[in-house]
């Protein structure tokens, strides 16, 4: 029995492991066959396909194809819905390392197997007295934990990523009313954006003038920006660009407008963290200051009350 189980322990853990290497991967790296045929091309040397292929790594060859069909079966039985709010997620989080929605659905169901494996695995080879279906249970409850983990994770990566745009809007809008002011039209001033910068907000504008450059309207090529990032302060800042091209109206004036008020917004987002700062110090004060304090205060009197007369009378 215990043989079984780790041998599912182990399968569990290479689908894990595969997983793993699927997600953190480099959606901008080249295709590694491709790669291989131009060192081998450069070297000057004469190879067919398989011996190009053996010579790939291990995991190009083995786990990231098995990974890959493993989230082409999960995805089958996965509701269409769920895979385009997953895919919406990813969108909105910017496609961490290219992390497909199918390869993303079966690292969640792979987690699931692997808390609760591990923990099934513990207890079987710990001196616990507990019956099977009390274990079985708190397996169950890791390997739901293990299920939401990759969504609690894609959803850090989410807030991190819109927390950084809101602070970097205010000053792309500063730059791009300064290059709009000095004569260049909102396209070029949007690439000197990404020129200068290196940031999400950057990438995003990057993203837009290479779509205008393929020949979509400027207007559905913010909209979909402002989708893609989920900001209500980018849809409203779309939304005036997009309206004032229509109106005629000053490209600069509205663009200053919308700089002003996105500093205050940021402002008050500062504001709000900082009064926010007081109920989140409770915490750590109240677990690990001021029990240490008790102690440290409260250890000399207890000795000498230990050393005293009351000795008897407090503790008999």
């Amino acid at each position: 029995m215990q043989i079984i189980l780790v041998a599912f322990i182990g399968l569990i853990v290479i689908f894990a492991i595969s997983m793993v290497i699927v997600g953190i991967r480099d959606k901008n790296r080249e295709d590694p066959l491709q790669e291989r045929l131009a060192e081998f091309a450069a070297r000057g040397e004469t190879v067919d396909l398989e011996q190009i292929e053996l010579s790939q790594p291990l995991s190009d060859r083995v786990l990231i194809p098995l990974a890959l069909k493993f989230g082409e079966f999960v995805t089958r039985f996965t509701p269409q819905n769920a895979i385009q709010t997953i895919a919406h997620k990813l969108e909105l989080a910017g496609n961490p390392r290219g992390l497909a929605p199918a390869v993303f659905w079966a690292m969640r169901f792979v987690m699931a197997f692997v808390f609760a494996g591990l923990l099934i695995f513990i207890f079987s080879i710990s001196s616990l007295n507990w019956t099977w279906g009390r274990k079985l249970m708190i397996a169950l409850t890791f390997g739901l934990l293990g299920f939401y983990f990759p969504e609690m994770w894609i959803k850090s990566k989410i807030d991190r990523r819109q927390k950084e745009i809101r602070k970097a809007l205010p000053d792309a809008l500063d730059l791009l009313t300064i290059c709009v002011e000095a004569g260049l039209g909102f396209d070029g001033a949007m690439a000197k954006v990404r020129e200068k910068w290196d940031n999400e907000l950057a990438l995003s504008f990057g993203r837009v003038i290479r779509e205008i450059q393929l020949g979509k309207l400027r207007r559905e090529a913010l909209r979909d920006m402002a989708d893609r990032l989920g900001i209500p302060e980018m849809t409203s800042f779309v939304a005036a660009v997009i309206q004032s091209e229509q109106l005629g109206v000053s490209m600069a004036k509205v663009l200053h407008i919308q700089a002003d008020q996105m500093r205050v917004k940021r402002r008050q987002m500062a504001e709000e963290e900082a009064h926010k700062a007081p109920i989140k110090m409770l915490i750590p004060m109240a677990l690990l200051i001021f029990p240490s304090i008790c102690i440290v205060l409260m250890t000399p009197a207890i000795l000498m009350m230990l050393r005293s007369a009351l000795k008897g009378v407090l503790f008999g």
